[in-house]
C-alpha cells in the first residue's frame, strides 16, 4: 500500500495544524499517534516536538537519520508556510468561519535573589483588546533570553488574571489616584471575593491545558459592560520565590514562617504561633532562609511569558461561566449563608497507626452552592505539592470531575522532580454533565500526609454553559459530530476541524 509512506507526514500535519494548546488529551493522542506510525518505518526517526510546550510557532517536525536533519519537500513547503505567518503579530486560524487568534506577551520584569520572594500585582497589563471569546490562557517563568527557568530555581507558587474597569482619565492623572477608582470585574462565583481571577495556575502550569472547548468562549470586553465614565482593562498577579541557594526548597516553596523569620504578615498583622506555614508568611519582598555564601547572591531577572488565544466575539460563540471552589470554605456546613474560602489549609504528618496501615493520605471535603446550573464543559484542579488528586461531586454523589496531579521525574523546566508539573483536566462530551440552579456540590482534595504541608490548597476551577443560551445555539450545530478515530487511542478532532472537512 503506497500510501502508507505517507502517513508519518500527513499526521505530523494533523498535530501542526491544531489550535495552539487545545484540549490537552487530543495532544496526547496526537503525539502517540504520530510516534506510533514512527515505529513502522525503522530506517527513519521522526524527530516532533508537540505544540504543548512552545508557541505554536516553536514546533518543529523533519525526518533524523545518519546524525543529520532531513526534510522532505511537503515540509520544507509547510514550514515555509508556517514561517511566513510567524512574523505577524498574532497567528489566526479559520474556525467555522472565524479568526482564531494567538499572542504572546511579556509580565513586567520580575527581580529576584536566592530565597528572595516576588508577589506583585500588575495593573494595565498587555491584553488583546476588543469584544472577545477567550479560548486559552498559557503562562510560564522565563529568563531574559525567553529560556524557561525550572521550578527548582524559581517556584512560581501562582499567577492570576483578571478583568477590572478603570476610569477613563487623561493619562497625567496619578496612578495611585486611578486605582483608587478601578471596579473589579471578577468570576461568577463561588468563592469570587477571595478568588475572582479568570484564570490561575501554579507550578502545574506548562502541562496543564486551558483550552475551552467549541463552541464556547469566556465573553470578554464587551463595550456595553462597563460604567459610564471606565473601560476594561487587566491585572496580573505572578508570586515568585527564588529557591536557588535555600536550606530547604520544600520549606521555602510551602512558606514555613520559620524558614522567612517574620511574625508579621504584610498588613502589619500579628501571626498566630499555630500557624506554621502559608501566604502570611511569603509575601512579597520577604525571604527565605539561605545557605552561606548565597545572602548576597545576584539578582536575577525573569517574566511571566503569556499566551492569549481568543476569537472576535459572535453568535457563534457560547458564553460559559467561570467559577471556583474551595475546599476550605466551610460557611454551609457551619450553616453560614456567606462563603468563608480561607484559600489554604494544612496537612499535617499521619500517624504512626496510619503510615503502618500504608493509609497516609489526608482527605479535605466541603460542600458549596453553585448559583446558576447548566453543563459543566471543562474542569480542573489547583493543588501543591503533596497533591494526589481532587474531584467534584453532584448533590447525589455522581462524579462531575476528577483532576489528577502529575509530577515531573527530571531537572529540566516542564519535567521536575518533586514537583507538580501538571494537572489533568476535564472535557466532558457537551450535555453530559449537568448541574441545576443551587445544587450542592461536594469538592474532595487528597494529599499525601507522609510529612506535614503548610499553605496547601485544594481549588476547583470549572466553565459552565447555562442551558438557556445553548438551546438558542446547539440546535443550528446538531447533526455535525465530530470526526472520531480509534487508532493507536480513541480520539477525535476538534469540532472546528471536523465541520470544515
Amino acid at each position: 500500500m503506497p500510501w502508507l509512506g505517507s502517513l508519518p507526514f500527513y499526521a505530523t500535519c494533523l498535530c501542526i495544524i491544531l489550535p495552539p494548546r487545545s484540549v490537552d488529551s487530543f495532544h496526547v493522542s496526537c503525539e502517540r499517534f504520530v510516534w506510533k506510525i514512527r515505529e513502522m518505518f525503522s530506517s527513519k526517526q521522526l524527530y516532533f516536538f508537540p505544540p504543548l510546550l512552545r508557541d505554536p510557532q516553536e514546533t518543529v517536525v523533519g525526518w533524523y537519520s545518519g546524525g543529520k536533519m532531513k526534510m522532505s519537500p511537503f515540509l520544507v513547503l509547510l514550514i515555509t508556510l508556517l514561517s511566513a505567518t510567524a512574523a505577524l503579530p498574532s497567528e489566526a486560524l479559520n474556525v467555522r468561519g472565524h479568526l482564531l487568534k494567538s499572542k504572546t506577551f511579556l509580565s513586567p520584569p520580575i527581580f529576584l535573589r536566592p530565597g528572595s520572594v516576588s508577589n506583585k500585582w500588575y495593573f494595565d497589563i498587555a491584553f488583546p483588546r476588543g469584544h472577545l471569546a477567550l479560548k486559552s490562557f498559557n503562562g510560564e517563568v522565563v529568563d531574559e533570553r525567553g529560556v524557561p527557568v525550572p521550578l527548582h530555581e524559581t517556584y512560581l507558587h501562582h499567577w492570576v488574571v483578571e478583568p477590572y474597569y478603570a476610569p477613563k482619565e487623561a493619562a497625567a492623572a496619578a496612578e495611585t489616584q486611578k486605582l483608587s477608582k478601578i471596579i473589579l470585574n471578577r468570576n461568577s462565583g463561588v468563592c469570587k471575593t477571595t478568588l475572582g481571577q479568570y484564570y490561575g495556575l501554579g507550578s502545574e502550569t506548562r502541562h496543564t491545558a486551558t483550552w475551552v472547548p467549541d463552541p464556547y468562549g469566556i465573553e470578554v470586553g464587551n463595550p456595553e459592560a462597563p460604567p459610564e465614565g471606565y473601560e476594561e482593562k487587566w491585572l496580573l498577579n505572578v508570586h515568585a520565590i527564588d529557591t536557588r541557594g535555600v536550606t530547604d526548597k520544600l520549606g521555602c516553596t510551602e512558606c514555613r514562617c520559620d524558614l522567612y523569620n517574620v511574625t508579621i504578615d504584610e498588613y502589619g498583622r500579628r501571626i498566630t504561633e499555630d500557624y506554621t506555614g502559608g501566604l502570611y508568611c511569603c509575601y512579597d519582598e520577604t525571604r527565605c532562609k539561605v545557605k552561606e555564601g548565597f545572602a548576597d547572591g545576584e539578582a536575577r531577572k525573569v517574566f511571566l511569558r503569556y499566551t492569549v488565544t481568543w476569537l472576535d466575539w459572535s453568535d457563534a460563540v457560547l458564553p460559559v461561566k467561570i467559577y471556583i471552589f474551595d475546599v476550605t470554605d466551610r460557611a454551609l456546613l457551619e450553616g453560614k449563608s456567606e462563603p468563608a474560602c480561607k484559600v489554604e489549609y494544612q496537612v499535617e504528618e499521619c500517624s504512626s497507626e496510619n503510615r503502618a496501615n500504608n493509609d497516609c493520605v489526608h482527605v479535605q471535603a466541603t460542600k458549596q452552592i453553585l448559583p446558576r446550573g447548566g453543563d459543566i464543559v471543562f474542569g480542573v484542579a489547583h493543588q501543591h505539592s503533596g497533591g494526589i488528586a481532587a474531584s467534584l461531586h453532584g448533590e447525589d454523589g455522581r462524579l462531575l470531575c476528577e483532576s489528577v496531579a502529575t509530577y515531573g521525574e527530571g531537572q529540566e523546566a516542564g519535567n521536575e522532580s518533586g514537583y507538580i508539573v501538571g494537572m489533568s483536566t476535564c472535557y466532558p462530551k457537551p450535555g453530559s454533565v449537568t448541574v441545576r440552579d443551587g445544587e450542592v456540590l461536594t469538592v474532595v482534595s487528597n494529599y499525601s500526609s507522609e510529612r506535614q504541608h503548610t499553605g496547601v490548597m485544594g481549588l476547583f476551577y470549572i466553565l459552565v454553559a447555562e442551558h438557556e443560551q445553548q438551546q438558542q445555539l446547539l440546535p443550528a450545530a446538531a447533526g455535525k459530530p465530530g470526526l472520531c478515530f480509534s487508532f493507536p487511542v480513541s480520539w477525535c478532532l476538534p469540532s472546528w476541524l471536523s465541520s470544515n472537512l
